[in-house]
């Protein structure tokens, strides 16, 4: 496996780096558990928050820097890099502000003297994917950290600088080595952390074929695992939303990050078809109108797809949802400019046998759908493997937490698009994974809540009532 950054506004490799020695991964390994048995989890939560205080901090003031990078190995529009930073650096302030109440012993009700006491499992292992480099680092490491765990993190091989980068920044605001590495590992590597006992749990954002085999690596080794794996978010239009407003939420959610998001808005759905003209109108002008050109120019709208290969890979998609009588609405084609740029591109009439139907489409590419009322778009919303996340726009709150509340799916908003914040779990259902980010319940899953039942001194042995 190569870790290299090839960037994707020109097709040029900017930066290679080999992958870890087997006798490197060995001692860091051995590192990691050094730090979790001596070292990190025996400090006081308020020191572990003034490191992840100052780590947040520099991300803020370093934004800059780490936003460039992120264009250049994966090819984010450095404005919406800004914006990764930020939250990334409230998920950090978030764990360190909310630790040490998520850490106090809890009463079991109706159980008098037994206490529940959170404590860490150990090392944790973290496999992040590209799309949104220091985020998904710093939903993971945040919470486990704060929860006095450590990690070792494989991230994606095209954002390698962005690893380093933050890596970097845990270690100047003063996390130790054993604490918190980056690992540039092989796949065989990571089958041998899964299969190490020192490892504790893992945890992974990435396809369904990643998630699958990781899972069950894992569970051979009984070691818990988090998946947060594809999506297919729908966005459903019911009749009385209004125009204007749901086609700006729309875009957002489809082409933040140029489409490439978990939670994307994927699936548009319009009840009626006379909204559906409307809507497809606004959405063909609204994409139509995103100018492509340098990632690192503010006044770019459209940003290169990560590589030539997620760029071959959507059009092929594109090609075969045509071949199976699809309706091109918008786009469908490459840029004709250096890079890995490809045409906002709308696909609509999709029938159910299309080989697009149930797959997740990654990229600047929506699905457009025209149903006749709100049974058959919710039923529509969930015929898919997925569970990611969904959408409602109404005028009619009340109804829009009804239909929310149909979707299968592991979150769901009325009027915005899927969306994070550190305060939010995160997380989907069916293919899409299991387990929670963010939030107190991401902070809980590599966890012992541990039981603690205590009696008085004298007391008789269990049943010695019931004996008696």
């Amino acid at each position: 496996m190569a870790y290299r950054t090839v960037n994707p506004a020109t097709g040029a490799e900017e930066a290679h780096f080999e992958t870890i020695s087997d006798t490197d991964l060995s001692l860091q390994a051995d590192a990691s558990e050094d730090c979790f048995a001596n070292d990190w989890p025996a400090r006081p939560v308020s020191e572990r928050a003034q490191i992840l205080k100052r780590a947040a901090a520099m991300m803020r003031d370093e934004r800059q820097t780490l936003a460039e990078t992120m264009t250049r190995d994966m090819g984010k529009l450095v404005a919406q890099g800004y914006g990764e930073i930020l939250l990334s650096a409230a998920i950090l302030d978030y764990y360190a502000d909310k630790a040490a109440d998520f850490l106090k012993p809890r009463e079991l009700p109706g159980a008098p003297g037994a206490m529940l006491h959170p404590r860490p499992l150990g090392i944790i292992l973290a496999v992040e994917p590209w799309n949104f480099p220091y985020f998904q680092l710093a939903r993971v490491v945040a919470p486990q950290l704060m929860a006095g765990n450590v990690v070792l993190a494989k991230h994606a091989s095209n954002v390698p600088r962005c690893a380093l980068a933050f890596e970097d920044i845990m270690r100047r605001a003063g996390v130790p080595a054993g604490a918190y590495a980056n690992l540039f590992a092989t796949r065989e590597q990571l089958e041998g952390l899964l299969d190490d006992p020192r490892i504790r749990g893992v945890t992974l954002t990435g396809s369904e074929a990643a998630g699958a085999s990781v899972a069950e690596r894992a569970a051979r080794n009984l070691k818990k695992s988090v998946l947060e794996l594809g999506g297919s978010d729908a966005l459903i239009v019911l009749e009385d939303a209004p125009i204007e407003a749901t086609v700006q939420n729309a875009m957002v959610g489809k082409m933040n990050n140029c489409g490439q998001s978990c939670v994307a808005t994927k699936r548009m759905i319009v009840v009626g078809e006379e909204r559906g003209r409307v809507f497809l109108a606004a959405m063909t002008t609204a994409m139509q109108s995103l100018v492509a050109g340098d990632p690192l120019d503010p006044a770019t709208t459209l940003a290169p797809v990560s590589s030539e290969t997620a760029l071959q890979g959507l059009l092929r998609q594109i090609e075969a949802a045509e071949a199976a009588g699809a309706r091109i609405a918008l786009g469908g084609k490459r840029i004709d400019r250096p890079g890995s740029y490809l045409e906002p591109t709308i696909i609509a009439d999709i029938a159910p046998d299309n080989p697009v139907f149930a797959q997740e489409i990654f990229g600047p590419v929506l699905s457009f759908h025209v149903v006749a009322d709100e049974a058959a778009a919710i039923k529509l919303a969930n015929a898919t493997p997925f569970g990611l996340g969904g959408s409602v726009f109404t005028a009619d709150i009340e109804r829009g937490e009804r239909v929310a509340l149909a979707l299968e799916s592991g979150m769901a908003f009325v009027n915005h698009p899927t969306w994070s914040t550190p305060q939010m779990p995160f997380g989907g259902i069916k293919n899409s994974g299991y387990g929670r980010e963010l939030s107190e319940l991401g902070f809980g899953e590599f966890l012992n809540w541990k039981l603690v039942a205590t009696s008085p001194a004298g007391a008789p042995p269990p049943g010695a009532d019931a004996a008696g």
